[in-house]
């Protein structure tokens, strides 16, 4: 019991280090701070840790949470056959069987593996525990899913317990999360790299092209083939499209882009020679400090690849005063940033020199990249705004979903005294880019751009079916501070386009499960 004590005092003396959220940033041309206007900001910011052990006090206003908590950045043919009934209005009979039976798929092929993985290892092969992604945690099913064999990491009986040593200390104390590599696998070929295509992805990557290849683009069709994936090689026209970037006429796409990246220098030319002004200073100065801060830093710690992340983001912000530039951000550059670097190159992103590419290269990636992340903040804005009202509700939606769909999870949590707000902050203000790898996150926004409204309200449901999918692990966990490191540190390191695919079917099914939900489950 006293140890249990010492950890939960821990956690009271140190709110101010529980990961997780953001300060805000004031941005350009953003009301200056008045503390006469924010007294209680103040109060509570300045308030000491209490002397004797007690019940902490739960920030009732947003303004208080933000002023206790710290800046925390220092494939089969079914998917088919899912995708093609995303963007129809389907009974909740048919949209039910048919998620079931994708992740009934998956489960059958990822049991037949691990046989005949054991029967390897019964035979004299070793191979390394491997990574499930257990239908176990959500309470829909009772199948098992299992990475596949070629997705699993080979090494000896010594380095799995090594490796397992090492989570444990790497879980032991809350930290910034560890460098994710781009490309960990040749597997994912739908985001980096160009291993051998199977028959399947073959004829997808037909489909595509032939789709693509008409004078007007049928952005209904190419979203239903985009809901399970798009291939690497039409991934930059595909989002461009799906942004609403281009048009569907392929006539005008050569004319827009010439007039859009014009516009975007402009801007440049207009507005950046500012960021040194008194009241830019600000905006400018945290933007340069997020940036090293980024993943992968292999690429983000290119100076070139900095001075392009800073432009764009400080033009955003003087084009945005209502918001200006808030952390979180600067995340939201990097998938279009890298898929559209894909564009011009062959090799993997993470070990390239941008600097290499021409500079006619550099400047279309640029202003593409600043376009596309404008369409989608565009929709999620007051997300960014004072006080970030689009987060809280999108917060306490998530709570109150997880509390239907999994009552003992959302139970656990009150029982030890985890706010939502602790964790799901940054899920909502990053889009889940600092819990999943580059890769998936890449294969997530596939869905999101071919999603109606993916970004703002399909992100929610996703946001709950991550949540659930650790069930065994939460319930697991005996005290507020194991609980938050977990939820911070989820291990999703080795995750690909598998897990993906299941998460997202099971979000598609929370979707069409509370369609009648109440109005806030879809601001």
């Amino acid at each position: 019991m006293s140890s249990d004590g010492n950890k939960k005092q821990f956690w009271k003396r140190n709110t101010a280090k529980v990961p997780g959220s953001i300060q805000h940033v004031y941005g350009a041309q953003h009301p200056p701070f008045d503390p006469l206007l924010h007294a209680n900001l103040i109060k509570a910011g300045n308030k000491p840790p209490p002397a004797t052990p007690g019940k902490p006090k739960k920030a009732t206003t947003f303004q208080e949470f933000e002023s206790i908590t710290s800046d925390a950045w220092d494939v089969g043919d079914d998917d088919d056959e899912l995708l093609a009934m995303a963007a129809q209005n389907l009974n909740i009979e048919v949209v039910m069987e048919t998620a079931n039976k994708v992740i009934e798929n998956h489960s059958k092929q990822q049991e037949k593996q691990r046989q005949d993985d054991t029967t390897e290892v019964e035979e004299g092969d070793v191979t390394s525990p491997e990574l499930s992604f257990a239908s176990q945690s959500s309470p829909y099913t009772d199948s098992r899913l299992v990475k596949s064999h070629s997705e699993a990491p080979i090494g000896s009986p010594k380095d799995a317990a090594g490796e397992h040593a090492a989570l444990h200390r790497q879980r032991s104390l809350p930290h910034r999360p560890p460098v994710i590599p781009l490309v960990a696998r040749m597997a994912d070929q739908n985001t980096s790299g160009t291993p051998a295509m199977t028959e399947r992805e073959a004829s997808r990557l037909d489909k595509f092209k032939q789709l693509l290849a008409g004078p007007n683009t049928d952005l209904e069709e190419l979203r239903k083939l985009s809901w399970s994936g798009i291939p690497r090689q039409v991934r930059p026209i595909t989002w461009k499209l799906l942004s609403g970037y281009l048009p569907a006429n392929a006539e005008r796409r050569d004319s827009v882009l010439q007039r859009k990246r014009q516009e975007y220098f402009g801007f440049i030319q207009q507005y950046y020679d500012s960021r040194n002004d008194e009241h830019h200073q600000d905006t400018y100065r945290q933007i340069h400090i997020d940036i090293p801060r980024m993943n992968p830093e292999s690429l983000m710690l290119q100076p070139k690849v900095t001075e392009i992340f800073e432009r764009i983001l400080f033009i955003w912000a003087i084009r945005h005063p209502a918001s200006g530039y808030v952390q979180g951000i600067n995340d939201l550059v990097t998938p279009f940033f890298v898929v559209y670097v894909f564009e011009y190159i062959e090799e993997e992103v993470e070990n390239f020199d941008v600097s290499s590419l021409q500079e006619e290269a550099l400047r279309n990636i640029e202003a593409d990249s600043f376009w596309c992340m404008s369409k989608l903040l565009d929709g999620i804005q007051d997300n960014y705004t004072f006080a970030q009202p689009g987060i809280q509700r999108k917060v306490k939606a998530l709570e109150e979903l997880v509390s239907r769909i999994d009552e003992s999870v959302h139970r656990h949590m009150q029982q030890y005294e985890v706010e939502y707000l602790q964790f799901a902050f940054r899920w909502m203000n990053n889009l889940l880019m600092r819990e999943l790898p580059l890769r998936c996150t890449i294969r997530l926004w596939d869905t999101y751009q071919a999603e109606p409204e993916g970004f703002s309200h399909f992100h929610l449901y996703v946001c709950a079916a991550f949540l659930v999918r650790w069930r065994k692990e939460i319930l697991e966990e005996r005290d507020f501070q194991g609980l938050m490191i977990l939820l911070q540190n989820l291990p999703t390191m080795h995750w690909g386009n598998e897990e993906v695919s299941v998460l997202l079917a099971e979000a598609y099914r929370l979707k069409f499960a509370f369609a009648d939900a109440p109005n806030h489950y879809k601001r």
